[in-house]
């Protein structure tokens, strides 16, 4: 799949082609504009961006538009699914392509995190955006995040506490993105999520596991 990057750019954050000089037709009116919604949103965010402006860049009319998403809500949420799926089909492939062990964190969130177009995690930056008056953004980004800890636990040995670690080492990749976010560079973000996974990983060794049982 490569990189979400190139992900985004190529199929999935786009609005409709300005120039009509293409081979290939346009996609579905519904498709253009899920795209360009993707690409707003994510980029400008979801209050900055007007219903009004997604109808004039994907290319299609109003009635058109409410016939497939009757309000902006519908739209945010189609957004955010549309998100989830493509986010976390990216994030296991980037895990595969660097090993499917926990040491491929780092370099698949580097994949991300450097990008140009990164601007932070969509599913935290809906719920700070309108948690408060749309219950539905919550749930979706607590299924999101629940998904990507599954995603990270697949990384880890089997151990009784693997959930427990997997949802500690998830914590840490949010904290990583956010600090990628407003650094404008993820350099210091991601050598922190390495020595925090290598503590991790140092904790629940079976030499450090034998010294916190002798110890009790």
């Amino acid at each position: 799949m490569g990189s979400l990057s190139k992900v985004d750019r190529s199929v999935y954050n786009q609005c409709m082609p300005r120039s009509q000089k293409t081979v290939a037709p346009p996609p579905p009116a519904r498709e253009r504009i899920l795209l360009c919604a993707h690409a707003l949103f994510y980029k400008e965010g979801i209050r900055a961006t007007g219903i009004d402006r997604v109808i004039a860049e994907s290319g299609v009319t109003k009635v058109t538009f409410y016939r497939h998403f009757p309000s902006k809500n519908d739209l945010i949420l189609a957004f955010l699914e549309y998100r989830h799926a493509h986010w976390m089909a990216w994030f296991v492939d980037a895990l595969h392509r660097h090993g499917n062990q926990l040491d491929a964190l780092v370099p698949a969130l580097a994949e991300w995190l450097g990008d140009e177009g990164f601007r932070g995690c969509a599913f935290i930056n809906s719920v700070s955006e309108l948690g408060a008056v749309l219950p539905e953004v919550v749930a979706i980004s607590r299924r999101h995040k629940q998904d990507m800890v599954s995603a990270i636990a697949a990384l880890l040995p089997p151990a009784r506490q693997r959930g427990q670690q997997a949802q500690a080492i998830a914590l840490a990749v949010d904290g990583a993105i956010i600090r990628a976010q407003f650094d404008q560079a993820p350099d210091d973000a991601l050598q922190t999520l390495a020595h925090i996974l290598k503590s991790l990983q140092a904790g629940a060794s079976p030499a450090a596991t034998r010294a916190k049982a002798a110890a009790r």
